[in-house]
């Protein structure tokens, strides 16, 4: 208990007059609770209760309470100057009724995978590349999908009209001490990117659902509305997710050998087999929108086809140019849409799986993988990801990879709620299929 102790004694010398209990659902969408200072003790000690019955994907109706413990080492300090008082806020740890750990708890499905290598010492790095929208707002402060500037990749003032809400946002994440390394603009119209440093897993799937409330708070500060929608505008790239991952023993990076002709280790070269030789099926998680497939389509530097390279950015994996400590994988395919600790999670397992099972990938592809047609890709051995998010399902459906890392209820809950949305987007009769149809049949 010295270390509740602690903490409460942090929060009185801090002044903190309100926590802020944060979880995510299955989906990834972030939730909440606010808990007032005389309960602080309280809720320290022995966590809030909740209905589970109300989160989707965590429990039915008849077997619906749960307890949220705050993870005492994600404690931090919150920078909105909108808040009524000094407010720190928590990630949470599911539990259940009797005191056992929830298996449907997304941040614990990630914490079992990466201790597979905390128990052999070693620890899984991921630095993660944010792309976001920033739209113009209406009279009434609601969001349009209309540009707020006009500028492409790496532009600067006066072309980026947001130069002042980005520096903001590092501001605001250098507060909260997450680093941030860069921010610049994307290609698209009013897209931008915000990179921070590397971090091991679990804590890095914490920090993006701060760095993504952060974006869209100061966002709506300077009038503007952020969005990390994969394909909000038709016709320019799509926001993605970079995830650029690592493991190490110590300060030894296990990813790299010099003697090997790209830098990479037999034991990164597995990990890499493993990714690709699984990639598809965990592509409803990686990709876990109707929207999310919208991006990816040939022609918007986002990867569709699964083969990797060092330099061509048309691969699903790059290895990027970097020192012995540096060197790390890319992949280049999740978006933030989803739920980052089931994505975290599907990234380790699949590389897992390839260092347990020697899986060994193709060779590299370094030409540019958009501008072959089938019979070349089919020549390379190069195959294409899934297409939709009902190809996706069945991918999924069909892997018992999947169901081994997610575990049999949060598996079946993921294609439960995943082919609602697939048929209920199916059974919409949209715009484009009335200007398309309507007068020709």
């Amino acid at each position: 208990m010295q270390d509740e102790e602690s903490f409460i004694e942090k929060l009185k010398k801090d002044e903190v007059e309100f926590l802020q209990l944060q979880f995510t659902d299955i989906s990834g969408s972030v939730k909440s609770l606010t808990i007032p200072h005389n309960r602080f003790e309280d809720v320290i000690y022995n966590g809030v209760m909740f209905d589970g019955s109300s989160i989707v994907g965590y429990k039915q109706i008849e077997d619906s309470d749960m307890k949220a413990v705050p993870e005492l080492s994600s404690y931090t300090i919150l920078t909105n100057e909108n808040y009524a008082g000094k407010t720190v806020r928590f990630v949470c740890k599911i539990f259940n009724s009797d005191g056992t750990r929830f298996e449907g708890d997304p941040r614990y499905i990630l914490e079992k995978q990466v201790e597979k290598l905390t128990k052999e010492n070693k620890t899984y790095y991921l630095g993660p590349e944010l792309e976001y929208f920033l739209f113009k707002q209406d009279e009434n402060g609601e969001p349009t999908i209309e540009p707020s500037d006009y500028g492409g990749y790496f532009d600067k003032e006066p072309l980026d009209k947001a130069f002042t809400v980005k520096q903001e946002i590092i501001r605001k994440l250098e507060g909260l001490h997450y680093y941030p390394e860069a921010s610049h603009h994307e290609v698209a119209y009013s897209q931008h990117e915000i990179d921070v440093k590397y971090s091991d897993a679990v804590t890095m799937a914490d920090r993006i659902i701060m760095i993504k409330s952060v974006v869209k708070e100061t966002a709506n500060e300077y009038g503007y509305y952020a969005t990390f929608m994969p394909k909000p505008v038709k016709g320019v790239n799509g926001n993605g997710m970079h995830v650029h991952q690592s493991i190490f023993s110590g300060d030894e990076n296990l990813f790299y050998n010099e003697s090997n002709k790209y830098g990479l280790s037999d034991y990164a070269m597995h990990y890499l087999g493993g990714i690709l030789n699984n990639v598809s099926n965990a592509s409803l998680v990686l990709a876990s929108t109707v929207n999310s497939y919208k991006r990816l389509v040939p022609g918007y530097e986002a990867p569709v086809y699964i083969a990797w390279a060092n330099r061509n950015r048309s691969a699903l994996v790059r290895i990027p140019a970097a020192p012995p400590k540096g060197k790390r994988m890319e992949l280049r395919f999740p978006d933030a849409a989803g739920n980052q600790y089931l994505q975290f999670a599907a990234i380790l397992g699949m590389g897992l799986d390839g260092i347990e099972n020697k899986t060994n990938p193709p060779e590299a592809m370094e030409k540019n993988i958009f501008e072959m047609d089938l019979a070349e890709r089919q020549k390379n051995g190069i195959k294409s990801m899934p297409g939709s998010l009902g190809q996706a399902i069945e991918s999924f459906r069909n892997s018992e990879l999947m169901k081994k890392i997610f575990g049999e209820s949060v598996f079946n809950n993921l294609l439960r709620i995943k082919e609602n949305e697939w048929n209920e987007f199916r059974s919409e009769v949209t715009d484009w299929e009335i200007n398309k149809y309507l007068d020709i049949y």
